[in-house]
């Protein structure tokens, strides 16, 4: 696995070119992929009861579990007014607590509720489910280039300007050197 931490720089312009080209293909499969599972799990997801823009707040708050209501805005790249409905929407359904910060009560911190909690549970689970749903439609001789280009990803992830500490230490579930108990690697 490569230990590469900075973006890739080729040498040559050919080589330049060709990543280019390579890297646009994988962007328009990423997107046709989620395209696809999207309209295949539209109704769960919808399930859920809240927008897209609410999920986004709510998932960088309980992935945070406490955040300022003043770092999302730049975050989220949208107005205050703009994520202050959101969190208030949030609040209304019980997803957040909206606090005062005890060292600067002009500050507003948001927590996410045991509710708000459940929520992100349930699209983990949902997400999980729609990967394995996926995965089991794969050949298994080619599970192990999957698994190895998700090591790659997380690697890279995880070297990431901004990536919060307790994200990147998180243990390395799809290290393609992790074995089972018969030797083979796992998933």
């Amino acid at each position: 696995m490569s230990q590469t931490k900075e973006p890739y720089a080729p040498g040559a312009a050919g080589a330049a070119a060709e990543r280019d080209a390579r890297l646009a293909r994988i962007q328009a499969a990423h997107e046709r992929l989620m395209t696809l599972l999207a309209a295949t799990h539209t109704a769960e997801f919808l399930e859920v009861g809240m927008t897209m823009s609410q999920a986004k707040v709510l998932y960088l708050v309980a992935s945070a579990g406490e955040v300022h209501m003043s770092e999302l805005p730049a975050r989220l790249g949208v107005s205050l007014s703009t994520v202050s409905g959101l969190v208030d929407r949030l609040v209304d359904h019980d997803l957040v607590d909206r606090l005062e910060d005890p060292v600067d009560r002009r500050q507003v911190i948001l927590r996410p509720t045991p509710a708000g909690i459940a929520a992100m549970d349930h699209f983990r689970d949902l997400n999980a489910r729609q990967l394995r749903e996926l995965l089991d439609r794969v050949d298994p001789a080619d599970l192990p280039q999957i698994e190895g280009a998700y090591a790659l990803l997380v690697e890279a992830a995880a070297s990431m300007p901004g990536t919060p500490e307790r994200a990147s230490l998180a243990p390395n579930t799809l290290d393609p050197r992790a074995t089972n108990d018969n030797g083979k690697g796992t998933l």
